[in-house]
């Protein structure tokens, strides 16, 4: 609690804590569409694998979307530990980012019921694009309006480095949604492919100048 002149405001907060919370619901929430099979309709060992079998695809569309909400909460995290201050537009294009990603289950719900269709993978594929692109425009509003706290040198090389990254990744995964006209199930392990890269950092380099995290 803040006091001001005998008033008691409460304070405010802050959007990283907000984002946080945010990602951490979303994330708890990615389980819950997966179901324990009915017991009543379980009477043999084979009954209960083949119930396990349905539940396959749910679990592959689950660890897709944690890595993708993993991957988000870790880029906007090292966002936040570069900002030396924050305006109220930055703030709320943060809100608008945080909108799409308590979208995630919802998008990975419709994908594991529909995973055989391609306007499931489509829409899914635009959750994931509207998030990049989100990341891409809050970086840049930060970087333009001085708002991260690195030296010039680094700054640079981080605003390359991050630009770069968001825009291969977002080709990618458009390249991986494109698979589903092929096979759906390929396109969605593409998806995947391309989040264990830049999880294990099998192809990236970071520029000399810019921060370890790129």
């Amino acid at each position: 609690m803040i006091r001001d002149k005998g008033i008691a405001t409460r304070r405010i907060p802050p959007i990283e804590t907000i984002s946080d919370g945010v990602f951490g619901v979303a994330m708890t929430l990615l389980i819950l569409d997966i179901k324990v099979p009915v017991s009543e309709m379980i009477h043999t060992e084979a009954d209960l694998m083949a119930a396990f079998s349905y539940l396959l695809p749910k679990f592959f569309t689950y660890f897709l979307s944690f890595m993708t909400l993993g991957l988000a909460w870790t880029g906007m995290s090292t966002q936040f530990t570069y900002l030396q201050r924050k305006d109220l537009k930055l703030t709320w294009i943060i809100l608008f980012f945080l909108l799409f990603v308590t979208i995630v289950p919802f998008s990975t719900a419709f994908l594991s019921a529909y995973i055989n269709y391609k306007f499931a993978i489509g829409l899914y594929w635009l959750n994931i694009f509207l998030l990049g692109t989100l990341r891409f425009i809050s970086w840049n509003y930060a970087h333009r309006h001085d708002l991260l706290d690195l030296e010039e040198k680094e700054k640079n090389a981080a605003q390359k480095a991050m630009n770069k990254r968001i825009i291969i990744a977002q080709t990618l995964y458009f390249i991986a949604a494109l698979l589903c006209f092929i096979n759906p199930y390929l396109s969605i392990g593409a998806m995947i492919l391309i989040q264990l890269n830049y999880v294990l950092a099998i192809f990236i380099k970071t520029p000399q100048n810019a921060p370890r995290w790129l």
